[in-house]
């Protein structure tokens, strides 16, 4: 394979292979992705090669400001605890798309897993085999603070052109799996760095290069997470569940959410909806996985108790739906040693909502719910109308376009909220499915002529209903919308099996380290911005090689010569890829960009 360093950084050309266990990641020094930031936006006008014109700034005349426990996000949309979300450039990216709440990719105690490559098959809908990060968990303390003092020195450039308002972000740390290892000193560790990151900020503040001097006097956030999304896997039991968030809320006062597993719905469900509704007749969750999680009747009895522990502390308690659905590994694309994979996307999407529904039937809207499950832009203003908090992304980003699929999210949620007149959030999920009146009624307002001016004029309705009136409306809409929504799912084709049964097209064509397509599909499908253009123009280069004669001296031997044709090659930093195939699943070619 061809090696080469650029900036510092070593580099590994196209060699097109597989790997059996996963590569190693080397995030990027503070300083130099700093400079490469601003460099490649003032030289190019893109950023980890996300074009300026993807970038969100704002929604013009729309608030799409969210309260997330105790805290505004400016918008709802967030990557989900994954892949994006794990390195500094890649939240930077998904901030720069859009997401106000980053869901942080989820550490535990063991951080030097060995996880099979690929990992990742999101061909039609979405499989994986990861777990939780794949750095050490300084490593991922660091990344994270890295990514919000970046995202806070480019608002204080000024270079963003950043709405009034469109600055607020939120970071929620996610940790998992059982109470030994949250209670271990490294995890200690890495939640408190998130809570006070001062020691980890001054360090970085002194790496910041001399011809960014301005920005080292910022005054950056130090309390980096109020909130903590426990990840509580498969097979986690519902009592260690409940110890787990009852132990945060305790000793670290953060805000909890609880993500739950789409299991909940039963063997019975979960095989009617994926097999009878959708057509998914391939997929088969095992039964042990059913026997292994908690019941529905276990969490609606913990989330009780836990809600009534966290509203004593003045803390929020939420849920959210949902994890990835456990299903047996056919071995037909990765690797066959994993007996079991991770489903995601459209499939998940309809579980998940499912248990939204059964969740608001026993909870009202007593307890937030955020959501993770097929996200992409046909559904996130639906979900936005449901008043779910936050929406977070993962497999629909890793398809082509990666980050920049979000700009399409706002595109099609203002869309729908100018159908509804609406200007905010709240007054989306009031108008959203036509539930106003009935809404109102239900929270025992009186529906008059001049409320209904009011909506269709987009007018703010607080001067109409007090506080409290508004809140219950805004409650008894989100009800509404959710019963209106799932009903609708079992039709709509967007999610039957039918409709996501194709795959990436190939040519039936070998990838050789130089000319390939330059589709340059590969670059915007990678989280982590592994895969670049590099600017080489077409030339006859001879090909020479080195060899030592018997006395020990060398000479040069001409073999030929290589013929660049193409407008640009690609190439693969070796420190960013952790070889997880997404880029091979996209390749029109066969062998795999990595």
């Amino acid at each position: 394979m061809g090696a080469f360093e650029q900036n510092g950084v070593q580099g590994r050309a196209r060699p097109g292979y597989t790997a059996p266990f996963m590569a190693d990641l080397t995030p990027y020094p503070f300083d130099r992705l700093l400079t490469r930031m601003f460099d490649e936006l003032d030289a190019q006008g893109s950023i980890f090669d996300l074009p300026r014109r993807k970038f969100v700034v704002g929604l013009g005349d729309k608030d799409a400001s969210v309260r997330f426990h105790s805290r505004v996000a400016s918008t709802p949309l967030g990557p989900a605890a994954g892949p994006q979300s794990q390195m500094a450039q890649n939240i930077v990216l998904a901030w720069l798309g859009g997401s106000r709440i980053i869901e942080l990719k989820t550490v535990q105690i063991l951080d030097e897993l060995n996880i099979p490559r690929p990992c990742i098959d999101a061909r039609n809908v979405g499989y994986n085999v990861e777990w939780s990060q794949e750095l050490r968990l300084e490593q991922s303390l660091e990344e994270y603070v890295k990514a919000a003092m970046l995202i806070e020195i480019l608002q204080a450039s000024e270079k963003l052109d950043l709405a009034p308002g469109f600055d607020n972000v939120i970071f929620d740390m996610s940790v998992g799996y059982d109470l030994k290892g949250i209670q271990s000193a490294q995890v200690r560790a890495f939640i408190e760095g998130l809570m006070d990151a001062r020691p980890t900020i001054e360090r970085l503040r002194s790496r910041i290069p001399p011809r960014f001097a301005q920005f080292r006097d910022l005054d950056f956030k130090t309390d980096l997470c109020h909130s903590l999304t426990l990840s509580t896997f498969h097979g986690c039991p519902p009592d260690e569940i409940e110890r787990i968030i009852d132990f945060l809320l305790h000793e670290y006062g953060l805000h909890c959410t609880i993500k739950l597993n789409p299991t909940l719905l039963g063997p019975e469900r979960v095989r009617s909806i994926l097999h009878d509704q959708l057509g998914y007749h391939h997929i088969h969750t095992p039964h042990a996985a059913f026997e292994q999680d908690a019941t529905w009747e276990q969490v609606v009895a913990f989330v009780k108790t836990l809600k009534q522990t966290a509203d004593r502390l003045e803390l929020g308690l939420g849920v959210k739906f949902s994890n990835t659905l456990i299903v047996e590994n056919p071995g037909d694309f990765l690797p066959a040693s994993e007996r079991e994979m991770y489903l995601s996307g459209q499939p998940l999407h309809v579980l998940a909502m499912h248990l939204v529904r059964d969740f608001r039937r026993t909870f009202g809207t007593s307890i937030p719910v955020s959501f993770s499950a097929g996200i992409d832009r046909h559904n996130f203003a639906d979900a936005v109308a449901l008043g779910l908090t936050p929406i977070t992304v993962c497999t629909d980003l890793l398809r082509p376009g990666g980050y920049a699929r979000q700009s399409a999210y706002f595109d099609a949620l203002c869309k729908r909220m100018d159908r509804a007149h609406a200007r905010s959030i709240e007054q989306f999920i009031l108008s959203a499915y036509g539930h106003a009146r009935k809404g109102l009624e239900q929270a025992g307002g009186v529906w008059t002529d001049q409320i209904e001016s009011a909506l269709k004029s987009g007018m703010d309705v607080r001067t109409l209903v007090d506080e409290a009136l508004l809140a219950r409306w805004v409650a008894a809409a989100i009800e509404l919308n959710t019963e209106h929504y799932v009903k609708s799912l079992a039709s709509d084709e967007r999610y039957w099996q039918q409709s996501n049964a194709s795959t990436p097209k190939k040519i039936g064509r070998r990838l050789q380290l130089f000319d390939c397509l330059t589709c340059d599909k590969c670059i915007p499908v990678c989280p982590n911005d592994a895969n670049f253009a590099l600017a080489v123009s077409p030339a006859t280069i001879p090909v020479v090689t080195l060899e030592k004669d018997h006395q020990g001296g060398w000479h040069a031997r001409e073999e030929g010569v290589l013929e660049l044709t193409q407008r640009h090659q690609i190439a693969n930093f070796a420190d960013f890829c952790n070889e997880c195939g997404n880029c091979d699943v996209f390749c029109p070619e066969d062998g795999g960009p990595y």
